[in-house]
């Protein structure tokens, strides 16, 4: 290896572990060893444009070892991309270099990683998004995707997803390093495994070699056999050393502990200033650059950008000769929606909210050309199947398709979308049944916190699911998913949009409003059982349902109510039954709301709110999931009925009467509520 290599190298492991130690706090094993491969990739064999970082057509690096930011932090310092006090800064409030990475493109950063196993699953759903894309405009545009996984990812169970997807897709355009170094954060490997990795990858169809992952010519020549590779993703898995470079204040070896792995080398046997002087740094000044390096990385910064400019000559080129394709292309990339017509989509009386969402796929599946719908092994039973009867599965060599037969992978799948959101030009959808968004819950975190506008979507969503009983029937689902709504993101927004329609209006605003929310997740959560159309006072029950964008609107309105009934889905529909038996029997007027989303709701002015659920009347809520799903809006004079248990096996009709979600029990626990308040 040259030398100039090798002090790359070491600068990258001089400056991980000067960050950790200024910082007290971090990862510096993993990074000493994981420099000689990163300074390899990003040197010789990474495609960019340093003076254009969010160029759509580059290669992508996916951090999945987020406890190794520093290795990510120390490449991208080399390339120009964080100042020196920036690195000095790891870890501390309003710093560019977190604990774990943030997504940050202009600075190289393209995913948040930290949670184990999700970052190389992103780098899955990047390479399905490359290969749709290019599919479609042409192999000019090929790019890689590169991940970097470590031992506690290998070992998470949603690698087995990511790995059998991959493989079954032949997405030769992604390339992972293993950083195999038999060390993880409380004992070593061994204590934890002893399975055949190399064969497990070898198994799902990927192409492995196993190399010394300090050996700069080895990892060259699995990086050019890697980028050659026609037929299947590549796992190089390289055998690397815990705290490469470590040594004591006596000079003598202190390589492979455990202990490195998780705390400052200065807390350990290695001594940080003796390992400074090993590693070739200035003691004095721990955060700089080598000279030689500097140099070196000056040149390959030109080096990068002559490179990416033939290239961007080429697409030019293309451009020039294809206006339109170069158009359309453009637009998937800024996420322009064509114009669509919801009102046109037409639903049968009486739809289940999840009947209603397959028409409006098939006619999203005709219409948006750049949407990959995927589902957990139930399109036929969420509904998906309207968008893949208007198109195919995508299969290994052939991406003209957008449907991805996810299989049984839930958490896998959202990753995967996740992902696809990361690289851009595709709008990526996911959907399994409700009480399942549990395996969801880890990646659904990461779309929130990275502001991706993945669109869920949900059926089954109540105890109506029946027969199936208690494990598939939603109960705490709601509640949980409905906290991320009162969650702020960074932008300080909320951090994720949960929309129960109450009908197939209102599921057609719902998915409307879904594929315009650019900013953050959204959550579409349908019914599985037919639900009765609601009133509309005009002629078009669209138009009316449009009120919905408010997160909240009165569906039968009378003046100076007695009682304001809300809900929101199916609820909707017997709120309106109880209602009329209040009038009949009682003569009490009751005003009765859809709330699909309090989220949106609350973003609205005060005089709007009041407007729809006045302050000083009493408010009746309805739930099929925890009462909580409605007490932010009911008030002090409010009351909510709702589930403060399991579900169980029975015909979903028998659970309505035996749960008291009838329009009888509505007109029973209104009027007890009014009693209260006289």
């Amino acid at each position: 290896m040259s030398n100039i290599d090798l002090r790359a190298a070491d600068n990258i492991r001089a400056l991980a572990i000067a960050m950790v130690e200024q910082a007290n706090s971090g990862h510096p094993g993993g990074p000493m060893g994981g420099g000689d491969y990163m300074h390899i990739l990003y040197s010789e064999f990474l495609n960019f444009d340093p003076s254009d970082m969010a160029w759509p057509f580059r290669d992508r690096f996916f951090m999945d070892a987020g406890h190794l930011s520093t290795l990510l932090y120390a490449q991208y310092y080399l390339l120009g991309k964080y100042e020196k006090e920036d690195i000095k800064k790891f870890r501390q409030w309003g710093s560019v270099t977190p604990g774990h990475p943030e997504v940050d493109v202009l600075r190289g950063v393209e995913n948040t990683s930290g949670p184990l196993g999700q970052g190389h699953t992103m780098g899955v759903g990047a390479a399905i998004a490359a290969k749709f894309l290019a599919e479609r405009f042409g192999y000019w545009m090929d790019h890689k995707i590169y991940g970097f996984i470590s031992d506690g990812g290998v070992q998470e169970e949603i690698s087995q997803g990511a790995g059998r997807i991959a493989g079954h897709l032949g997405l030769n355009n992604f390339i992972m390093f293993y950083d195999s170094n038999d060390v993880q954060l409380s004992t070593m490997t061994g204590e934890v495994t002893s399975e055949d990795t190399a064969k497990k990858y070898e198994a799902w169809g990927w192409n492995v070699m196993t190399i010394d992952g300090h050996n700069h010519d080895e990892i060259r020549k699995a990086l050019t056999a890697a980028n050659q590779e026609k037929e299947r993703p590549t796992l190089i898995i390289g055998k690397t050393i815990m705290g490469k470079g470590c040594v004591t204040a006596t000079g003598a070896n202190w390589e492979g502990h455990c202990e490195l792995h998780g705390q400052p080398i200065g807390h350990t046997g290695a001594d940080f200033k003796a390992t400074l002087k090993n590693l070739g740094a200035n003691v004095e000044d721990p955060f700089a650059i080598y000279q030689d390096v500097e140099a070196y990385y000056d040149s390959l910064l030109k080096r990068k950008i002559e490179e990416s400019s033939v290239k961007k000559a080429a697409i030019a080129s293309w451009r020039n000769e294809n206006p339109e394709l170069s158009n359309k292309l453009d637009g998937f990339l800024a996420g322009k929606l064509p114009d669509l017509d919801f009102e046109s989509i037409v639903n049968k009386t009486g739809l289940a909210t999840r009947a209603a969402s397959a028409n409006v796929l098939a006619y999203l599946a005709e219409n948006v050309e750049n949407m990959i719908v995927s589902s957990a092994d139930l399109s036929n039973s969420d509904k998906t199947d309207g968008f893949l009867k208007k198109t195919q599965a995508l299969r290994k060599d052939d991406f003209s398709g957008a449907f991805l037969q996810a299989g049984v992978a839930e958490l896998t799948m959202a990753a995967i979308a996740n992902g696809i959101a990361l690289h851009g030009g595709v709008i990526p959808v996911v959907a399994t049944f409700f009480v399942f968004s549990d395996y969801m819950k880890p990646a659904i975190r990461m779309s929130a916190i990275q502001e991706l506008p993945v669109k869920y979507v949900w059926t089954h969503d109540a105890f109506r699911v029946g027969e199936d009983g208690p494990t598939h029937q939603p109960i705490e689902q709601e509640a949980q998913i409905r906290l991320l709504e009162k969650l702020k993101n960074h932008s300080g927004e909320p951090c994720f949009i949960a929309l129960r329609p109450a009908d197939s209006a209102e599921t057609n605003v719902a998915w409307k409003m879904a594929l315009e929310n650019t900013k953050v997740p959204t959550g579409l959560i349908l019914s599985r059982q037919g639900i009765k159309d609601l009133p509309a006072t005009s002629s078009s029950r669209y138009q009316e349902a449009l009120q919905a964008e408010k997160g909240g609107y009165t569906i039968v309105e009378v003046e100076n109510p007695d009682v304001v009934l809300i809900a929101n889905g199916s609820e909707v529909a017997t709120l309106i039954e109880g209602a009329s038996l209040l009038e009949s029997r009682e003569n009490i007027k009751a005003k009765v709301v859809s709330v699909p989303s309090e989220g949106l709701f609350r973003l609205q002015l005060e005089e709007y709110q009041e407007s729809i659920i006045p302050a000083n009347k009493p408010v009746f809520g309805l739930t099929a999931g925890l009462p909580v799903n409605l007490q932010g809006l009911i008030g002090k004079n409010g009351k909510v009925f709702g589930l403060d248990h399991f579900g169980y096996s029975a015909p979903a009709t028998v659970l309505d009467e035996k749960f008291g979600f009838t329009g009888e029990n509505v007109f029973k626990q209104v009027m007890e509520l009014l009693k209260l308040k006289k």
